[in-house]
């Protein structure tokens, strides 16, 4: 699992690759992201109290979507037992982040979800007054407990024909996080980077979970039944972070304690929902030799970034005293509005026709699906500095409260007019056929899936962009087979091959220019789908319940894979772009091993998976022209393996159960290997990431009447994350300080 910031999980990552590789199903039924640029939704936005189980597939057979090279991850939502059930959980916890320091809270309840320009209309002049200011106004205090509680109610009627399950699950939690973070140049013919500025950072923030899931089923007879599935989660993050960059010029004095400053806080809340309406049918026919199972799908998702207020003073350390002065002179404080909301709609079917050969028998499949997928993107921003009158004012001297400043809007109509507000759709139709034919021996599950493409933006602002509107439409014959030989009762050999695509999210391919903190981000239109085949052997032993032995090897060669790379612009060479591209060909071949044993009532669970990948893409070096003594940038190949990575990736649980007496303890941790964060446009200045080990620990009593008590401990190791390049520069010695 990829943790989050603050320590949360929140993507599943199989085989040690980037999440952008693989996909979450509920219910076997894909759901948009609420995320505003990439498919793959956060694991975090689901209440595990509404989780049935998880299953994961690492090979993908014709009846699966097959946009996953990586593999899949379907949650299993709650049914309906045979019996009235009630169950209740409440929980509360602490972070040890804030016994060291304080919680930075700001009010967000005037927030206005819409900009001005969207309120007053296009030409509306926004002034000081049509912004809350309670994202300026900054409280710092103790936070209180976690609150964490669920309830779900079940039971079945008209003689277990009519099952009902509703649950609701809400969280309240205070998380946090300190960070270092270095920016760096690479400067004239240097071969690594020099330390231009560091940045600590402090981020503080409250996250609101709720989940609503109710399920209806019928059971007609034995041969008819349908289910009517919803389930809503909102996700709401208020996130406050203090930023403090020291710069490294000739001010910087470590040894007398003198330095310039930039003091920058940031006041963002995010909501993101998600909502899902499934209506299933199950049906079986000619005594059950003829199966019929069909979906019809609603859902929608929605990111909403309201009202993101930043705001920058410079300031100074004289003599290790640190205090802020005036607001920075271009663009001090920024208000933000970003937006975008998916709506699907689509459509399953898949029909089985049963064959007994025998003592064999033999599953004809065929069927597919319709999505369509329409989503709106919005963005704005103001821009606000100081009246003439106030430009010098001198923070804590001339006002106390940012909530006091005077403050004239820069671009009153708002910055709407940009290509990041923008209307996208996609169409997908797919269709397969499938066999699966086994015997006493053998099992072979064989065929193909078709899927067709049509994607495509139009930008509702263009404002010269080559391609103000774009549209990919492709079509996919994506073969699968898989067998299986029976060794015994015990044990199999497993061999499959299939074919998957990896779709480029609509942020990836439309032209929008992003400025973020560190760095400018831009689309691709002309970004491809990647595709890939997929081999895999894995020898499988089950010696006993609850307990197996896996051990398999794996190869993906990937065709255009879609890796992010920083990236000139054509035009204006002095612009540098943090930009999806698609480069070549990549190879990725690994082995695993998954092990889980009981010793009476312990238990160890195990896995281990070795991933060695390599791709090869363009990088910049300088020298000195002979010639004319001037520096001259080349382009050089170098190969490299994939971003996000990790070569090694362990997972070790140590268990104790004892069911009598209602014990259940488990302590969990797991490695991640190193592997790369930030991919640089200069060669061997590539940002990677250390390996890390994280731990957690759990522990459940189950008493009479079923009441349990259970504590559960994450990060237990304070793991940091630490960035780092395979290579230093001795300018770095000058800073004279222990880097991070």
């Amino acid at each position: 699992i990829e943790r989050n910031s603050n320590g949360d999980g929140q993507y599943a990552i199989l085989r040690g690759m980037d999440k952008r590789y693989n996909y979450t199903l509920v219910n076997g039924v894909k759901i948009p992201s609420p995320d505003n640029k990439y498919r793959y939704v956060p694991l975090d936005l689901f209440p595990s109290d509404l989780l049935d189980r998880l299953e994961v597939y690492k090979t993908l057979t014709p009846n699966l979507e097959g946009d996953a090279i990586g593999g899949g991850i379907n949650m299993v939502m709650k049914n309906a037992p045979g019996k009235f059930q009630v169950n209740a959980n409440l929980s509360t916890g602490y972070s040890q982040l804030f016994i060291d320091r304080k919680f930075a809270a700001f009010n967000s309840s005037d927030i206005k979800y819409k900009s001005p320009y969207e309120l007053n209309g296009k030409n509306f002049n926004a002034t000081q007054n049509d912004f809350t200011k309670g994202t300026l106004d900054y409280k710092y205090k103790s936070p209180a407990p976690n609150l964490i509680g669920s309830l779900s109610l079940s039971q079945r009627f008209l003689d277990d024909k009519l099952g009902i399950v509703l649950a609701g699950s809400y969280q309240n939690t205070y998380r946090g996080s300190n960070s270092t973070f270095y920016n760096t140049a690479v400067n004239g013919t240097d071969a690594y980077a020099v330390i231009t500025n560091k940045s600590y950072r402090e981020f503080s923030e409250q996250q609101q979970r709720t989940g609503l899931h109710g399920k209806i089923d019928y059971v007609f007879n034995k041969n008819h039944q349908l289910s009517l599935y919803n389930v809503y989660v909102n996700l709401k993050n208020q996130q406050l972070r203090d930023a403090v960059t020291t710069t490294y010029n000739g001010v910087y004095n470590p040894t007398a304690g003198n330095a310039e400053l930039v003091y920058n806080t940031r006041s963002r809340l995010t909501e993101q929902q998600i909502y899902n309406s499934t209506l299933h049918g199950d049906h079986k026919f000619f005594n059950e030799k003829f199966k019929v199972q069909w979906s019809a799908v609603y859902s929608s998702a929605k990111n909403d970034v309201p009202e993101n207020t930043g705001i920058s003073l410079n300031g100074i350390q004289q003599n290790f005293q640190s205090k802020r002065l005036s607001l920075v002179n271009t663009n001090p404080v920024t208000r933000r509005w970003e937006r975008n909301t998916d709506e699907d709609l689509a459509g399953y079917l898949d029909l089985t026709y049963h064959i007994v050969l025998g003592e064999d028998n033999l599953d004809v499949m065929a069927g597919g699906l319709y999505r369509d997928k329409q989503r709106s993107s919005f963005f704005n921003n103001y821009n606000l500095a100081p009246s003439a009158a106030d430009a010098g004012k001198v923070y804590g001297v001339d006002y106390q409260n940012y909530t006091d400043l005077n403050l004239v809007v820069s671009n009153p109509t708002g910055a709407v007019a940009n290509s990041l507000t923008y209307d996208a759709s996609e169409k997908i139709a797919a269709g397969y056929g499938m066999f699966k034919y086994t015997s006493a021996k053998f099992e072979v599950i064989g065929g193909a899936r078709v899927e067709h493409t049509n994607q495509g933006y139009n930008l509702l602002f263009p404002a010269g962009e080559t391609y103000p509107k774009g549209q990919q439409i492709y079509t996919d014959v994506l073969p699968s087979l898989t067998a299986k030989y029976f060794l015994s009762d015990k044990a199999q050999l497993h061999a499959s091959y299939y074919k998957a695509l990896n779709r480029p999210g609509f942020y990836e391919i439309v032209p929008g220019k992003v400025v973020n903190e560190e760095f400018q981000e831009r689309g691709n239109p002309n970004l491809k789908r990647a595709l890939a085949d997929n081999f895999d052997l894995r020898y499988e032993l089950f010696p006993g319940a609850s307990e197996q032995l896996l051990v398999g090897a794996f190869y993906k060669r990937i065709k255009d894979p879609i890796e992010y790379t920083f990236q000139a612009d054509a035009t204006r060479g002095q612009d540098i772009y943090y930009t999806p591209g698609n480069f070549g060909t990549a190879n990725n071949y690994g082995a695993e091993i998954d092990y889980i044993k009981y010793f009476s009532k312990i238990g160890v669970k195990a896995n281990y998976t070795y991933t060695h990948s390599r791709i090869t893409t363009p990088k910049t070096t300088r020298v000195i022209n002979p010639v004319t003594g001037d520096i001259q940038a080349l382009s050089v190949d170098q190969e490299r393996p994939l971003y996000g990575q990790s070569e090694h990736i362990a997972n070790v649980s140590l268990l104790f159960k004892d069911t009598k007496k209602g014990w259940d303890v488990q302590v969990a941790g797991a490695y991640t290997g190193p592997r790369i964060n930030t991919v640089s446009q200069f060669l061997n200045n590539d940002l990677w990431q250390e390996g890390f080990i994280q731990m957690d620990a759990s522990a459940e009593k189950r008493f009479k009447g079923g009441i349990s008590v259970f504590v559960k401990a994450n990060n237990i190791l304070n793991t940091p994350t630490k960035l780092f390049i395979k290579g230093t520069n001795p300018e770095n010695n000058k800073i004279n300080e222990q880097l991070v």
